[in-house]
């Protein structure tokens, strides 16, 4: 069995909301041969508590929005750390990046065949880090605030 094209328009809705918030290394697995109580996992990262929360949202907000659908469980909300949603058919994790990199899901279900994402959440495996403004809010790299040069070397 694999995940049916119901799953797949869920995981290409999220993984797109997903890559709108600026997550980071978004990938999804076809988990319905090892598993049977859901098709596919959907998991993606961000580099701190508020963003975690803000792709959350966008994931819920968009599902709801496009294809009238609402996770049946949500769990994680409080803590930020590692949000997860469960629609049945999909379930999909948004973890800090450090929960991301303990808990090592990606090693977990490296076995199980990936599915196809839009190209804005592939592009997001190329960016190791989201990028914030001080608030914690999801920013292009152009709209990010200038770092200071405290503690910066010169090693030329």
């Amino acid at each position: 069995m694999t995940a049916t094209e119901h799953s797949q328009e869920l995981i290409n809705v999220a993984a797109q909301a997903a890559a709108d918030k600026l997550a980071h290394n978004i990938v999804a697995f076809d988990v319905s041969e090892v598993l049977s109580i859901t098709d596919a996992f959907l998991i993606a990262s961000a580099s701190n508590d508020r963003q975690v929360r803000s792709i959350a949202e966008e994931i819920e907000d968009q599902l709801r929005e496009k294809l009238d659908i609402k996770p049946v469980r949500r769990e994680g909300e409080r803590e930020g750390r590692w949000i997860l949603l469960d629609y049945l058919d999909i379930v999909v994790h948004v973890q800090h990046s450090e929960e991301r990199s303990f808990y090592s899901l990606d090693r977990l279900w490296k076995d199980c065949p990936e599915l196809p994402l839009p190209e804005e959440a592939l592009a997001s495996r190329n960016r190791p880090d989201a990028h914030t403004d001080a608030a914690g809010n999801a920013v292009a790299p152009a709209e990010q605030a200038p770092a200071d040069d405290f503690g910066a070397e010169d090693y030329s």
